[in-house]
């Protein structure tokens, strides 16, 4: 739409009401504590911890040898992969994705296209991932190390290409409008949510599965490990290792898994008479440009700030409305930050800040797949009425105290009314994504 130069405003205010608007009509998660809707949400409820001891991390010389892994049995495995499929199948990555996503659009009650139909061209797949599979790479890499280069078989590529999720969803779908991956570390569940808005609120597509995934293990942790960011002195007690807005956090705990959310256009879930999860009223993505405090591995607040603000004015929402916030919280030394970000973003504190939990204490950070899988976990609460417990969060850290009544930070499970709901998260790379959600009446 070409804007007039003189009713910039009026034309923008046009095209915002001309916007389709968007709802979850499907969940999938793939989660360290739950693996499916129900036990995923029974374990959020519940307060229970994925998060065990490894001992061929131990083996390794790791510091910290406790992480979050999700547990998947082969007869699970076979329910999504055909015998031919799992030939030479080497990736967790691809296998948490594959069943998040394909959850998510069993969950919506839209059919997959038969191999003798057309492609769906008004389903697309925006599905992210952290790194390719990396369990693949390492075998290629030992074959072609051995000469044994032949041997690699007909499908190390697409195992091991940066779309490798998004394109085996694709093909199982038979999706025929965007079938792409997006990375943007920590960022990347919540921004692909943003992108798959974004491409039905223009009309460009009627369905959209969003999501991302990760894959866990030594070769994706290792370099955490070195970097020095993870709590060690839990690995005799990993459960209670993970303790975001707490006084004592002392690092994230490394996770993986995948989420998916299956998004449609009001319209079309209308016409199907699809369940509706909650709406979408829009969401922000940015950049703090790794200027002034931001960084590769620490953000920019201002940044940080702009991306809440501008996803407020994207969904036409006040931020006297956000009744729950799903934060990034890592349990590090930036909790308090992320708080004050927050209150100064919103305008709120004490009493008046909304209710606010963190994933990651029962889950660990499941890195690029954290956005998603916390977007499953945000969608849950304000369709079912509560808010899960902030677990191992004992003591509140004192600068989040001064700017967060303690009701307000859970330690168990809470009936609660939300009609609004903000996720955010934070990436390494100074990257940033907000997205705020609407309950169904």
């Amino acid at each position: 739409m070409k804007l007039s130069v003189k009713e910039p405003l009026a034309e923008c205010l046009k095209f915002q009401k001309m916007k389709n608007r968007v709802v979850v009509t499907g969940l999938g998660v793939v989660a360290p504590n739950g693996v499916g809707v129900s036990e995923f949400t029974k374990a959020i409820q519940s307060g229970t911890s994925g998060i065990t001891f490894h001992p061929k991390l131990k083996e390794l010389g790791f510091s910290c040898q406790i992480g979050g892994v999700p547990t998947i049995s082969e007869k699970k495995i076979k329910e999504y992969f055909t015998d031919l499929q799992l030939k030479n199948f080497n990736s967790d990555n691809i296998l948490y994705g594959v069943i998040a996503g394909m959850d998510a659009l069993k969950d919506s009650g839209i059919q997959s296209a038969g191999k003798d139909e057309e492609p769906l061209w008004d389903l697309g797949v925006i599905f992210g991932s952290g790194n390719s599979s990396v369990e693949k790479f390492r075998e290629s890499f030992n074959k072609i190390d051995e000469g044994k280069v032949r041997r690699l078989g007909s499908t190390s590529v697409a195992q091991t290409m940066a779309s490798s999720v998004s394109a085996y969803l694709g093909g199982m779908i038979g999706a025929g409008n965007r079938v792409t991956g997006n990375a943007s570390a920590c960022a990347t569940g919540t921004e692909a949510i943003v992108m798959g808005y974004e491409q039905i609120a223009s009309g460009k597509a009627k369905h959209m599965l969003c999501g991302s995934s990760n894959d866990g293990g030594p070769y994706v942790w290792g370099g955490f490990d070195a970097m020095r960011i993870l709590p060690h002195q839990y690995n005799d007690n990993p459960t209670a290792a993970s303790r975001p807005l707490s006084l004592d956090a002392s690092g994230f705990v490394p996770g993986c898994g995948a989420g998916a959310l299956l998004l449609e256009s009001l319209e079309s879930a209308q016409k199907r008479g699809a369940t509706i999860y909650a709406e979408i009223l829009g969401g922000s993505v940015n950049s703090g440009g790794q200027r002034g405090e931001g960084s590769m591995t620490a953000p920019n607040s201002i940044a940080v700030q702009r991306c809440i603000s501008e996803s407020l004015k994207e969904a036409g929402v006040e931020a006297s409305e956000i009744d729950y916030i799903n934060g990034h919280l890592t349990a590090t030394v930036k909790d308090p930050l992320e708080i004050q970000n927050w209150s100064q973003a919103l305008g709120r504190k004490g009493a008046d800040f909304p209710y606010i939990n963190s994933l990651k204490g029962m889950t660990g950070h499941c890195l690029a797949a954290s956005g998603s899988i916390e977007a499953v976990s945000t969608i849950l609460q304000l369709q079912q009425g509560f808010v899960f417990p902030n677990i191992n969060c004992e003591t509140i850290h004192p600068e989040i105290e001064k700017l967060v009544a303690s009701e307000r930070i859970s330690k168990k499970l809470k009936k609660a009314t939300i009609e609004t709901a903000i996720k955010a998260s934070f990436g390494f790379g100074d990257v940033n994504a907000c997205v705020i959600f609407k309950r169904k009446k």
